[in-house]
């Protein structure tokens, strides 16, 4: 099959030939039709090990490629339920399977966690990418059955592959408690990010969906998302705090979403903490990477919760393609800019370029010359 894979860190991806893999008892075979180009990616592939040399990245040459969907094409001999033909969302965490966080049902805290054709969060990531080496850059990528998420017809390839981003946003409202009714304040509501908190909150049913960013005409794109429940603020336009409360009868947010990133700063955050009612939780998933000057004795004065949150289980990737389906999750507002995988540097070039949150970049290994399921046995690993 053709792969894209990554050579040396700060150099472009190769299309290489490599053996399409074999899924173990509890594994199945993906036959990927669409697969992310995340934003962070670009930083991941040029200046992960300088900036973070604790987050290990795979073995190289590596197939990258984080967020991917595509079809089951082959069940390993254990897998009882999902059947070949399935249309699906592959969810990247991976686990070890047997450490306390994971038998305790805690899969995201294992020590082991890692993102299948990404990164990891330990030293032990490098026995998982020996088990799951293929990222979505691929044609065919090996995951285990329980690890995917089961996709209904109105939810295209190029949708579930944002899957990821919507995901980690819908943890994070669901950690801060939104439901119908509540009122959310969302940072960074145009981003990648952004996007995918607003649309979640307005699926959950949240009365207020308070947004801030800089982009105006973004800004407005967002309002228009809902008219009567989202409100909008460019940053520097008014105080934060005054505007929320203005917007929430006195009382502040419900909780406050910050999807900005590194680089962004801190005193947005701490503005949007100084929103929150009494009771309220701050939720970040944008890892914005200044420290900030928090009062702890107002926090706990005004019982405020300060929590970090990181990606999303396949259960809650689960919820979200039932919401789809029943057309609360509105994800016709994507506009898709797909590529073959031999375009895969073009692709990882154009998400600099993006409409803000509303443009998803997608790599489509399915419009190469296609190694078929009855050439399998013949295809021989490439070089390395």
């Amino acid at each position: 099959m053709h792969a894209a894979r990554l050579h040396e860190v700060g150099q472009p991806f190769h299309i290489d030939q490599v053996a399409i893999p074999e899924p173990g008892p509890r594994d199945v075979l993906v036959e990927v039709k669409a697969c992310n180009v995340i934003p962070n990616l670009r930083n991941v592939v040029t200046s992960w090990p300088e900036w973070f040399p604790y987050l290990p990245l795979p073995e190289l040459p590596a197939i990258f490629g984080l967020d991917a969907a595509g079809v089951v094409a082959q069940v390993g001999s254990q897998v009882r339920n999902v059947q070949i033909g399935e249309r699906v969302y592959v969810n990247p965490g991976r686990h070890s399977g047997d450490s306390y966080a994971s038998r305790g049902g805690d899969p995201l805290n294992d020590p082991s966690f890692t993102f299948q054709g990404y990164f990891g969060f330990g030293p032990d990531s490098h026995e998982i990418y020996q088990d799951y080496p293929h990222g979505g850059f691929c044609q065919y990528m090996k995951t285990p059955a329980d690890g995917l998420v089961t996709l209904p017809d109105s939810v295209s390839f190029e949708q579930a592959c944002r899957f990821g981003y919507l995901g980690t946003a819908y943890s994070a409202l669901r950690k801060s408690g939104v439901r119908a009714g509540t009122s959310v304040l969302i940072n960074g509501g145009t981003g990648t990010l952004g996007v995918g908190a607003v649309l979640n909150a307005l699926a959950m049913g949240a009365s207020r969906v308070l947004v801030m960013a800089r982009n105006r005409d973004l800004l407005e794109r967002i309002r228009q998302l809902d008219p009567q429940r989202v409100r909008v603020l460019a940053h520097g336009d008014r105080e934060v705090p005054e505007w929320v409360r203005e917007h929430t009868d006195g009382l502040g947010a419900d909780a406050f979403v910050d999807a900005v990133g590194p680089g962004a700063p801190h005193e947005i955050t701490v503005s949007g903490i100084d929103s929150l009612r009494r009771g309220g939780r701050m939720v970040d998933i944008g890892g914005m990477s200044e420290e900030l000057p928090l009062n702890m004795f107002k926090l706990m004065c005004f019982q405020i919760s300060v929590i970090g949150s990181n990606w999303f289980s396949v259960a809650e990737g689960q919820e979200m393609a039932r919401m789809a389906e029943a057309g609360t999750l509105d994800l016709s507002v994507f506009e898709h800019e797909v590529y073959p995988l031999s375009e895969v540097n073009e692709a990882l070039a154009a998400v600099e370029s993006r409409n803000g949150g509303f443009t998803n970049v997608v790599v489509n290994p399915a419009t190469e010359s296609a190694v078929t399921m009855r050439d399998h046995y013949s295809v021989s690993a490439a070089g390395d």
